[in-house]
């Protein structure tokens, strides 16, 4: 299907579960490799990016035993990869590419590591950097700073302290973070300027406890692994449904109506992204939550507020907001989102582009954008996803204005949600 059309629709309620979690996913997928022992990992989130992931582990020679009926699979751990030599495709899978690259750079073999065209043009320069200095032998195969890469066996020497760059990407600092206990030495990391997406670095370190690795945190400038610490299976492991997936859901509650209630995630969740529903609430929607559930409906009178927000903490969630901002009183604007530059597109150029289409006015800096709803959304706009799932189930719900919406090639959402438009169409009703 090349594109897909969604309404008008005239509003939203209803009940979903979320599919895992990505980022849990494939952090668990790796340290559940890197362990001694069977790690059973429930729910596991089938996806494009996790099947790069699952793909790669195997030719490493991890045995996995997959369980697709359930969406569960069980990892036979070794500590280490048997594989010395492998050539490893990674498509536009950033939770794939950053900690293998850092697992594979301690583990003393030859190995290549390659995407899609745009994943070449997504920065790990400051990863390979850190890798660097304990020795490890990684040599760029295309332009400096990007992949594709190559990794050669090295002598590596974990003593002074490594040194990242937090402000590009935190999958940098949790790569090295997940990897270094392989070396089995004491590993301390300092993050060089603000570390951004904090929320997505505590998922990392709540994941390394449960597979019995403790990193001593301080503040968020300075990461301490213990020496002779080494993962162990937890035996089995529950993925979490995905808090940036139920953005989507919980705004639609809120522009339409409601209630729409998500279910694998809520208070007990250990992702940062829960926290769009406390984004959501200071635009007046209706919030409740329970351990394992979130429920949104729109405010008691009138439309959402307009926000002013900083969005650092949740910047995938964060687009979904600025979707939201269509359905606002006034002019909005995300700040401190950044990062988006350097995601599956440059997502801050991208929604800009495609919120004008239907017809908002819409200002875009270097790390913020800010969008004045028009007083009628334009029906019929065509909204180009640039292979980027987020693109595509933000702008969904631009239906919910009564307005009918394009979406060009739909499959995009394979990468993490390949159900996402039968479960939007679930909870929305045509007008």
């Amino acid at each position: 299907m090349e594109y897909l059309d969604i309404g008008p629709l005239a509003g939203a309620s209803g009940s979903i579960k979320l599919p895992g979690s990505k980022s849990i996913s494939n952090r668990t997928l790796l340290l559940a490799a890197l362990s001694k022992g069977s790690t059973e990992i429930c729910d596991l989130l089938a996806s494009d990016d996790v099947d790069r992931m699952l793909d790669s582990l195997g030719r490493l020679g991890i045995e996995v035993e997959a369980q697709p009926e359930r969406n569960a699979c069980t990892v036979h751990g070794n500590g280490n990869f048997p594989v010395k030599k492998a050539d490893l495709f990674l498509g536009n899978a950033g939770t794939a590419i950053r900690p293998l690259t850092a697992a594979l750079s301690l583990a003393h073999g030859r190995y290549t590591l390659s995407g899609v065209p745009r994943m070449h043009e997504r920065p790990i320069g400051d990863l390979v950097d850190g890798l660097r200095q304990v020795g490890a032998d990684i040599r760029y195969l295309g332009n400096e700073g990007f992949p594709p890469i190559e990794i050669r066996p090295a002598g590596v020497v974990v003593a002074e302290p490594i040194r990242v760059r937090g402000d590009v990407s935190s999958q940098f600092l949790t790569a090295l973070l997940m990897a270094l206990p392989m070396t089995g030495a004491r590993a301390v990391v300092e993050v060089v300027g603000d570390l951004i997406s904090k929320p997505y670095v505590e998922i990392t370190l709540n994941l390394m406890r449960r597979f019995g690795v403790t990193v001593i945190r301080e503040e968020w400038s300075r990461f301490t692994i213990p020496a002779d610490a080494h993962y162990s299976s937890p035996g089995s492991i529950h993925v979490e449904g995905d808090a940036s997936s139920a953005s989507y859901f919980l705004a639609a509650g809120a522009i339409g109506g409601g209630p729409v209630r998500v279910e694998g995630v809520g208070t007990d969740s250990i992702q940062g992204d829960v926290r769009f529903a406390e984004a959501l609430q200071s635009l007046g929607a209706r919030i409740d939550m329970g351990p394992n559930w979130i429920e949104a409906r729109a405010p008691r009178s009138g439309p959402l507020k307009a926000f002013d927000l900083d969005l650092n903490h949740i910047p995938d969630a964060a687009m979904t907001l600025a979707a939201a901002a269509l359905f606002c009183d006034g002019p909005s604007r995300l700040r401190n989102i950044a990062s988006w530059r350097v995601k599956e597109t440059d997502r801050l150029a991208a929604m800009a582009v495609e919120l004008r289409k239907l017809g908002a006015k819409v200002e875009e800096g270097s790390d913020w954008l800010a969008v004045q709803p028009p007083a009628r959304l334009v029906d019929g706009a065509a909204i180009d996803t640039y292979d980027d799932h987020r693109m595509a189930m933000c702008f969904s719900l631009a239906a919910l204005g009564r307005v009918r919406v394009r979406i060009n090639d739909p499959k995009c959402v394979n990468k993490t949600f390949p159900e996402f438009f039968d479960r939007f169409a679930q909870v929305t009703r045509a007008s």
